[in-house]
C-alpha cells in the first residue's frame, strides 16, 4: 500500500468514521428541533451535489428540496426550517473539528524531540537557540465564530473523543444542541482580550513553559538561558487601528488583566510546587511568595515584579541543591523558566495605530503647543519639528477626542512598565507607513508628552503593507538611520528595529503573487540596509489564517527565507481561528511552536535564489499584478463584492468590535475595506479570488520556457510554498456553486473571467507540479478539506439562495440578510483559514 493510501485509512479510521458514528448520535437527542432535522441534511446535500452538476442554480435546489422532501407550506414555514438545517449544519461543523482536533497528535510527531535525536548537540546549535526567538501575536481580527460556551463544550468534547467515552460525548453534544452560537451583540475590545486571555491561562502558560523547560533540559543549560526564546504578543486593548472602541482605559485595563492572569498561573502553579518542596529551609519563603502573589490578584495597589519572584525562588533552588540532594531541582528550574518567559505581564502588549490618524493628532498639537500650520511645512521642516521640539501636552487641554486619548495613552505607556515591566508593552507600531514622518510622528508623540529621551522604552515599528508603502521602505528606513535623533533613540534600544510587514492589506493592494514577492524582496533590501547600517532588523509578519493573507504553511514559508533576509527571530501574528484551529490545544500549539523553531534552523541552510532564477520570478510577480490590477480596476469590481457577496453582512455578525472598513463611509472604498471582509467575502462564495488570481495567467506566459519556471520551483521553497498554498485556495474553490451568475445581466462576463483564471492556474500548477488533482501530495489535508466542503455544502445552498432573492427585492428581504448573516457562521467555522 502506498504512503499516501496509509495517510488516507488512517484518516478514515480515526476521523472520518468517528465523526460518522458521533453525528449519528445527533438524531437521537432529545431536542426535536434537531432531531427532526438532521435527516434532510444528507437529503439536500446530494440534491445540491446533483444540481450542480447540471449548472442548476442555489436558488432552485432549494425550492425544489422544499417541494420534493419537506412539507413546508407557508414563508413562515420556510425561514424556519432553513435557520434549524443551518443551526443543525453548525453543530457538525463542531462535531467534526473536535473530532479533527483530538487526532491531531495521532498525524503530527516529529518536532524538537525528533531533532534532538537525529542532531549532535553541537556549539553552532547551542549557539542559535541562545540568540534565536520566536514571538507569536494574538490579534483581536475578528474571524471567530465560535463564542467562549461553545469553544468550552469543544474542550470537553475533544477530551472525551480521546478516550471514546459515549455518554459524555452524547451529554457534549446535548448541550451543545441548546448552546446558542452567536452574539447578541458585538464584544468590546476588554471582552475580545479576555477571550484571547482564557487561551494564554489554559493552553499556553503550559504548553511554552513545558517546551522552554525541555529545551533547556536538552541542551544542558539554566532556565534563564534565552527568554526571547519563546514569546507571546497581544493586540487586543492597543490595536487602535480602525476601532474606535479602543481608548486609554481599554489598554490600562487589558494591561491589568495580563498581570492578574499570569499572578493567578503563577499562584497555582506555586501550589503544586508546594506540595513537593515541603522542606523546613524552604517553607517560610516559599509560604511568603504565595502570599505576595495572592495579593497581586486582589490588591490594586500591589506590585510584585518578576525579578523579585526570581530571586526567591533562585534562593528556594540554592537550599534544596545544597541541603536536600536537589530533589525536585527539575520542577523548580520549570517554575523558575515560566517567569522568566512571561514576567509579570504574561503577553507585550502592542499599541497599533494607522498613519494618518497620527497626522491629524500631530497636526492638532503643534498648531497648538508651537503655534505651526503643520500642512503649510515641507517635509525637512516637518522633520525638524518632529525630532528637535518638546513639550507636555495636557490631554485636557484638547477638544478632539482622538488627540486627547491618543495623549492619555502614550503618557500612561510609562506607568505600565514600571509596574508590569518594560517587556510589558514596547512596542508602537504604524499602519500604513508610507514615508519618514509617519515613523518621527510616534516619536515625537513622546516627546510631546513630556517623555525624556532616556525615558522612551518604545520600539517604534513601521508596518508597511500597500505596494507603495513597500516600495519606499528603503527610502524611508535610510532616512531614519541617518537621521541624528533616531539614531540616538536606536543606540538606546541596543541599535535593534522591529518591522512590520503586512500580508493581508498587500495581497488586496497587490494580488497574491506580487505582494509575497515584494514581501520577500523587502526584507532583502532592508536586511542588506540594516546590516550596512550596523542595525539588527526584527521582521514581524502581519500574516492571517489563509493564503491569501499571508497564512497556509507557515512553517515552509519561514524556512525557505535563506541568508540574505535577517532570520534571528521569527514573528507573526495568528488570529481569530488560527488561534483555535492551529495553536488551540496543547498539542496543536506544542507542535507549531516547535516547527516554527526548527523553521528557524532550516532557514539558515536555504541557498539564496541565483539572479537568473529572481529575474524568473520578478517576471512572474509582474504579470501576476498587472492581471489581478486589470481586475481591481475593472468597473463592475466593487460592484460584483458588494452585490454579489456578503460583504455588507459582515458587520452584522457581531465576533469583532471593529468595524468592516477603516473609515465610516457610505461607498465602498476599496482602500478602507478590512482584508479579513475582502478575503471573507470570496471565500464564501467559494471563489477564493485573493488566493491564486494572477497566477495561471504569469505561469502561461512562461508555457514556452516553461523548464525556467519548473528550475525556479525545484530551487526555491519560497516559491514552492506560494503554489501550494495556492493550490490549497484552489482546493477550497467551487465555482458550480455560482455557476447561475454566467447568465447574471450585469455580471455574468465578470464571472466568466474569475472562472478562466482559476482554470487556467489549476491547469498550470498541476502541471508545474506533475500532481493530477489539487493536494495530491497531501492527502491528510486534501482530505480534510473534503470532508468540511461537503458538510457545509447545504449551509452554502441556503446562504446562496438568500443572498438570490435580496437580489431580487423579496418581500422578506430582511429575513433573508439574516439567514445570510447566520450561514456565515458555520461557513467561516467549517473552512478554518478562510478569512
Amino acid at each position: 500500500m502506498k504512503l499516501s493510501e496509509v495517510k488516507l485509512e488512517k484518516f478514515r479510521n480515526l476521523i472520518t468514521n468517528k465523526f460518522l458514528i458521533y453525528n449519528s448520535l445527533f438524531t437521537n437527542l432529545p431536542n426535536e428541533n434537531i432531531k427532526h432535522t438532521g435527516v434532510y441534511v444528507p437529503l439536500l446535500q446530494k440534491m445540491s451535489l446533483d444540481y450542480y452538476k447540471q449548472k442548476l442554480s442555489p436558488d432552485q435546489v432549494i425550492t425544489d428540496f422544499l417541494k420534493q422532501h419537506t412539507t413546508v407550506k407557508t414563508t413562515e414555514e420556510k425561514f424556519d426550517f432553513l435557520f434549524r438545517m443551518v443551526q443543525y449544519i453548525e453543530r457538525q461543523v463542531v462535531l467534526f473539528d473536535s473530532v479533527e482536533d483530538a487526532a491531531f497528535s495521532e498525524f503530527n510527531k516529529a518536532g524538537i524531540d525528533a531533532f534532538f535525536e537525529n542532531n549532535k548537540l553541537d556549539p553552532e546549535t547551542l549557539e542559535h537557540f541562545k540568540n534565536f526567538g520566536v514571538r507569536v501575536v494574538f490579534t483581536a481580527h475578528p474571524t471567530q465564530f465560535y463564542p467562549n460556551t461553545v469553544q468550552g463544550i469543544m474542550h470537553q468534547l475533544r477530551e472525551a473523543i480521546k478516550i471514546n467515552d459515549i455518554q459524555q460525548i452524547d451529554k457534549s453534544l446535548q448541550q451543545l444542541a441548546f448552546t446558542p452560537f452567536i452574539n447578541k451583540e458585538k464584544p468590546t475590545p476588554f471582552q475580545e482580550a479576555k477571550s484571547i486571555i482564557f487561551y494564554l491561562r489554559y493552553v499556553y502558560y503550559q504548553t511554552l513553559g513545558r517546551l522552554y523547560h525541555k529545551i533547556c533540559d536538552r541542551l544542558e543549560v539554566e532556565p534563564d538561558f534565552n527568554p526571547q526564546l519563546l514569546q507571546l504578543g497581544f493586540w487586543p486593548g492597543g490595536d487602535r487601528d480602525g476601532n474606535p472602541f479602543v481608548h486609554a482605559e481599554t489598554t490600562q485595563n487589558v494591561a491589568k488583566e495580563l498581570r492578574t492572569s499570569i499572578m493567578k498561573c503563577y499562584y497555582h502553579h506555586l501550589k503544586w510546587l508546594m506540595k513537593k518542596i515541603s522542606f523546613r529551609k524552604t517553607d517560610a519563603l516559599l509560604n511568603n511568595l504565595k502570599q505576595q502573589l495572592y495579593r497581586q490578584i486582589f490588591q490594586e495597589d500591589a506590585s510584585l515584579s518578576a525579578q523579585e519572584i526570581l530571586v526567591t525562588l533562585e534562593e528556594v533552588k540554592a537550599i534544596i541543591i545544597e541541603n536536600y540532594n536537589s530533589l525536585y531541582i527539575d520542577e523548580i528550574n520549570d517554575f523558575i523558566g515560566r517567569v522568566h518567559l512571561f514576567g509579570a505581564h504574561f503577553a507585550s502588549l502592542d499599541i497599533r495605530q494607522d498613519a494618518s490618524i497620527h497626522t491629524i493628532v500631530i497636526t492638532d498639537i503643534v498648531q497648538k503647543e508651537f503655534n505651526l500650520d503643520w500642512k503649510n511645512l515641507n517635509e525637512a521642516q516637518q522633520v525638524e519639528v518632529l525630532t528637535q521640539r518638546e513639550t507636555k501636552a495636557k490631554p485636557s487641554e484638547y477638544a478632539n477626542e482622538l488627540t486627547s486619548d491618543t495623549l492619555k495613552n502614550v503618557q500612561q505607556l510609562q506607568s505600565l512598565q514600571q509596574k508590569n515591566g518594560l517587556k510589558s508593552v514596547h512596542r508602537y507600531i504604524i499602519s500604513n507607513a508610507e514615508k519618514i514622518t509617519d515613523v518621527l510622528n510616534v516619536y515625537a508623540l513622546f516627546k510631546f508628552s513630556g517623555y525624556k529621551d532616556e525615558d522612551i522604552n518604545i520600539d517604534i515599528v513601521p508596518l508597511f503593507e500597500t505596494m507603495q508603502g513597500m516600495s519606499n521602505a528603503h527610502h524611508v528606513m535610510k532616512s531614519l538611520y541617518e537621521n541624528k535623533t533616531y539614531q540616538s533613540h536606536l543606540k538606546a534600544r541596543q541599535n535593534e528595529q522591529h518591522i512590520m510587514l503586512g500580508f493581508s492589506d498587500g495581497t488586496k493592494d497587490g494580488g497574491y503573487l506580487k505582494a509575497n514577492w515584494e514581501i520577500f524582496k523587502t526584507k532583502e533590501t532592508l536586511t542588506k540596509l540594516s546590516r550596512d547600517y550596523g542595525i539588527s532588523v526584527i521582521f514581524f509578519d502581519g500574516r492571517g489564517g489563509p493564503p491569501a493573507r499571508g497564512g497556509g504553511k507557515t512553517h515552509q514559508f519561514y524556512a525557505s527565507q535563506g541568508p540574505d533576509i535577517e532570520n534571528k527571530n521569527i514573528q507573526l501574528t495568528i488570529q481569530g481561528q488560527t488561534i483555535t484551529s492551529v495553536f488551540g490545544t496543547h498539542e496543536q500549539a506544542s507542535y507549531n511552536f516547535e516547527q516554527l523553531l526548527l523553521s528557524g534552523i532550516k532557514s539558515k541552510q536555504s541557498k539564496a535564489l541565483s539572479d537568473r532564477l529572481k529575474t524568473v520570478m520578478g517576471d512572474l510577480s509582474d504579470i501576476s499584478y498587472q492581471k489581478y490590477l486589470d481586475l481591481k480596476n475593472h468597473e463592475l469590481f466593487t460592484g460584483y463584492l458588494e452585490n454579489m457577496t456578503p460583504l455588507k453582512q459582515y458587520g452584522a455578525t457581531n465576533i469583532g468590535s471593529r468595524p468592516t472598513k477603516r473609515k465610516p463611509s457610505a461607498q465602498l472604498e476599496l482602500k478602507d475595506l478590512r482584508a479579513i471582509p475582502f478575503v471573507g467575502s470570496w471565500s464564501m462564495i467559494r471563489q477564493n479570488i485573493p488566493g491564486y488570481y494572477g497566477l495561471g495567467t504569469a505561469l502561461e506566459q512562461y508555457k514556452d520556457q516553461f523548464e525556467l519556471v519548473e528550475e525556479l520551483y525545484q530551487a526555491s521553497n519560497f516559491f514552492k510554498s506560494l503554489v501550494h498554498n495556492s493550490m490549497m485556495s484552489m482546493k477550497k474553490t467551487y465555482f458550480p456553486l455560482t455557476a447561475y451568475m454566467a447568465e447574471h445581466s450585469t455580471y455574468g462576463s465578470f464571472w466568466k473571467g474569475l472562472r478562466e483564471e482559476y482554470l487556467l492556474t489549476k491547469k498550470w500548477v498541476l502541471q508545474l507540479t506533475k500532481q493530477n488533482e489539487l493536494m495530491e501530495n497531501e492527502p491528510r489535508a486534501r482530505q480534510s478539506i473534503s470532508a468540511r466542503e461537503k458538510i457545509i455544502l447545504p449551509l452554502l445552498s441556503i446562504q446562496q439562495h438568500a443572498l438570490i432573492q435580496m437580489q431580487k427585492k423579496d418581500a422578506d428581504f430582511d429575513t433573508y440578510e439574516k439567514l445570510v448573516v447566520r450561514c456565515l457562521f458555520g461557513n467561516i467555522n467549517a473552512s478554518r483559514n478562510s478569512a
